[in-house]
């Protein structure tokens, strides 16, 4: 069984797979933004933070 949610962002219809865990990073098909899931009952996304470069700091 797929779990189903909408992109936070562009609000376009996503489809997840049943073993889908908290933490897990996901790329919107529709908007190509980085979502993370944040909780899976009930299913909650949002955009995933942008990694920082440190250039070598």
């Amino acid at each position: 069984m797929n779990l189903t949610a909408n992109c936070p962002i562009c609000d376009a219809a996503l489809n997840l797979a049943a073993d889908t865990v908290q933490g897990e990073l996901l790329e919107c098909a529709e908007c190509g933004t980085e979502l993370e899931v944040m909780s899976t009952e009930p299913i909650q996304l949002q955009e995933a933070p942008q990694e920082e470069e440190d250039w070598g700091e």
